[in-house]
């Protein structure tokens, strides 16, 4: 995982924080979000009095109760007018913490008005903190929590008494006001603690899948290149040819020992060196979309196998067909090589001393097996497989070489190898490729995209013998219309379209 420097600290050296220690919901609400709901409390609070007051008879306080609705709607009416300057943020948590405190004050001066905890309304207290552990980082949901936990203990001691009819009194004794406090505390604790788990689960999956998007862009972008080069190739052929035209005209016209005839005759060499350069670019398919080309079942799997041999591990790379049926082409899609590249990755980070990639083709499907000698999946990771952030990486063989070189840079230099200007130098360090692994992304990124292409993805126990580490198996399932090239009548090759995953 690469670190990065907290925003926060960046006038501080060195100081770097990891992903998850970031603010996760800190943008909060749009104040007209906010503006809305508040309206719609200031219509329902003034309902409940109106009805209260004149439909039952209710002896309120009625002139507090509408100095504190009022204050509401002052308060509405500047964050309206708030909201036509053209400098306004489109949401902001700190003001939207500001809004739900003033929202938790003003209910609880209502509900300190009409009975306190003895008003079925006090449930309403639990709204605020609700939508600002859904909605705001950590401290100012705990702190707008805490806001109403010391308003429930105030309308516990202080609270006029609930309205009642007329020449009646309702008098609840106080063990009831105190189960209905902790049944308020207990509600809020349970809902906020409810909404924040949910919205981080929400927000964890949406940036997974918005990184997901941006390897499958990534991979696209990659694959229009050989389009681009074929148009440029193309564009190139006719400036090319005029260049050739007249480097003749130059040999024609230049003595056959001089200089300008040495001159033309290394211009054709090199034009039609270009010309063999440009030709080869303009094999590229005309569409440019790496979708439609077609490579061998075996290539494919040789080539998101090759950027992982080298680490003292062993690949096997093998294709089963039908007897006598020659291994089909299928369609090089960005979204199976990274996906098949991300498993292959896995398995080599976790494997002992060998990885089979093994691909069998049958009637109806084709099935790409990825499996490793390594120590398997554990047992509390195989449930949740598939979901974003869970990862069980150890330091992989290419980190750990990785480490190594960075070490070896960082040594003093070995005494009796001298460089240029005299200069002392440490043993050559092999480039290493590190492992892109370590976020509890890969696999989740991986089966995405696969299943995307209409396969399925089944994770299992490897083939290890009795007393050797069990190993891991990750198989992934096509029909064969959704992954192999067809030939048409023709005799060209044509690509089915993908069946619905």
């Amino acid at each position: 995982m690469t670190p990065t420097q907290d925003p926060a600290s960046s006038q501080t050296p060195g100081r770097f924080v990891a992903w998850s220690d970031h603010a996760r919901r800190s943008r909060g609400l749009s104040l007209r979000t906010l503006v809305i709901l508040r309206w719609m409390a200031i219509a329902g609070q003034s309902a409940t009095i109106l009805v209260a007051s004149a439909g039952f008879h209710f002896d309120l306080p009625l002139w507090a109760c509408l100095a504190v609705i009022g204050a509401s709607v002052v308060m509405n009416l500047r964050a309206t007018a708030r909201l036509r300057r053209a400098d306004v943020p489109i949401s902001d948590g700190q003001t939207t913490a500001t809004h739900l405190g003033f929202d938790i004050l003003q209910l609880t001066a209502l509900l300190a008005l009409t009975g306190g905890l003895t008003n079925p309304f006090c449930l309403l207290l639990v709204a605020p903190v609700t939508v600002s552990a859904a909605s705001l980082p950590a401290r100012q949901a705990v702190l707008l929590g805490l806001l109403v936990l010391l308003a429930t203990v105030g309308l516990f001691f202080w609270a006029l008494p609930l309205p009642w009819q007329a020449g009646t009194e309702m008098v609840l004794p106080p063990l009831y006001r105190f189960g209905t406090g902790l049944a308020l505390t207990t509600g809020v604790i349970f809902t906020a603690a409810y909404a924040w788990r949910v919205a981080t689960d929400a927000e964890k999956l949406e940036l997974a899948l918005t990184m997901t998007q941006d390897v499958l862009q990534r991979e696209q972008r990659l694959a229009a290149l050989g389009g681009l080069a074929a148009a440029a190739a193309h564009e190139l052929g006719t400036p090319l040819a005029t260049i050739q035209v007249v480097a003749r005209e130059l040999l024609r016209a230049s003595p056959p020992d001089g200089a300008s005839a040495e001159d033309a005759a290394l211009i054709l060499q090199q034009a039609e060196r270009c010309r063999g350069i440009l030709k080869r670019l303009s094999q590229q398919p005309e569409e440019g979309d790496a979708l439609y080309a077609d490579v061998g079942l075996e290539a494919l799997l040789e080539e998101v196998a090759e950027p992982h041999r080298g680490f003292d591990l062993e690949f096997d790379v093998q294709v089963r067909t039908r007897s006598g049926e020659p291994p089909p082409r299928v369609r090089r899609m960005p979204e199976v090589i990274h996906g098949l590249s991300a498993l292959v990755e896995n398995a080599a980070d976790f494997a002992n001393s060998r990885v089979w990639v093994l691909a069998t083709v049958a009637a109806d499907w084709i099935e790409i097996e990825v499996t490793d000698d390594g120590p398997g999946f554990a047992s509390e990771i195989l449930p949740r497989l598939g979901e974003p952030y869970v990862t069980s990486r150890p330091q992989g063989k290419a980190r750990q070489a990785l480490a190594a070189q960075i070490a070896a840079a960082a040594r003093p230099a070995l005494p009796g190898r001298k460089g240029r200007k005299g200069r002392k130098e440490s043993p050559p360090i092999p480039e290493i490729a590190p492992s892109q692994g370590g976020m509890g992304l890969g696999f989740f990124i991986a089966s995405t995209l696969l299943e995307r292409t209409g396969g399925k993805v089944t994770v299992g126990p490897g083939n290890g013998e009795k007393g050797q580490p069990k190993g891991a198996r990750v198989s992934i399932r096509w029909a064969r219309p959704s992954l192999e090239v067809q030939q048409s009548d023709g005799g060209t090759l044509t690509a089915a379209p993908p069946e619905p995953s």
